[in-house]
């Protein structure tokens, strides 16, 4: 895949040029915005591949901006930017859509990974292998459209979400743990922090497929192990 788009949402200028001159040095077209309003309008307008938010914004914060984009039906993965240490910050950016995080300070090397696997499980390989419907526990997952539905109604999810239920759905009736979820699905070695976004976007899938999210009956927990998507 060529030409990828990405769009940076970052309002401090020295910031912002190095991840344009980073992202350019290693092939990318990075678009600058430096707030959360023109970011969510260049995301409308111009479908950028992904987006790389931050989470601290002169007009509100990021996850109200990721919020508001996956509200409007922008499903393209994000990454946010968080300040070291702040876990509840991790959490919560997953839970308003994020795919993914990066905590500040990082390396360009570092983010440029995290952002090319985005990429390459929303447009790459993984997602053009099955251009079948799966259908699981009422559910029908379109491979080729990454998109689904019960019945005549379409659920929305975000791209690391419906790779995560893919994911279930071809392991249905195993248990698989969070190790093998992360390689498969974020495509890096698991780590204890990586692990725990598997909890935060299975509860995140969890509320949007199950017919009661507090005692689920599509995707169970395996004490000790990890989850298991019913057979």
């Amino acid at each position: 895949m060529t030409n990828q788009r990405i769009l940076i949402i970052e309002d401090d200028p020295a910031i912002g040029q190095s991840l344009m001159d980073g992202f350019r040095a290693h092939g990318f077209e990075p678009h600058l915005c430096t707030t959360g309003e023109s970011g969510v309008e260049f995301a409308r307008k111009h479908s950028p591949h992904l987006i790389v938010l931050d989470i601290r914004l002169p007009d509100g914060s990021g996850f109200d901006v990721c919020r508001r984009m996956r509200n409007l039906g922008i499903k393209q993965p994000v990454v946010m930017l968080t300040a070291q240490h702040e876990e509840l910050d991790k959490i919560i950016g997953l839970e308003m859509g994020a795919d993914d995080y990066v905590t500040k300070p990082f390396s360009l090397r570092e983010l440029v990974s995290r952002v090319r696997a985005q990429i390459r499980r929303a447009y790459g390989d993984y997602a053009s292998a099955d251009l079948s419907s799966v259908v699981v526990a009422g559910l029908v997952l379109g491979q080729a459209t990454g998109q689904v539905r019960r019945g005549d109604s379409a659920i929305a999810l975000t791209p690391t979400e419906f790779r995560l239920l893919s994911y279930l759905a071809r392991h249905r009736g195993r248990a698989v743990s969070r190790a093998q979820i992360v390689e498969a699905v974020w495509g890096f070695a698991p780590d204890l922090e990586s692990e725990k976004t598997v909890n935060v976007h299975i509860r995140r899938l969890r509320e949007k497929i199950e017919w009661k999210p507090e005692e689920p009956s599509i995707i169970l927990t395996v004490p000790g192990i990890g989850y298991r998507l019913v057979g």
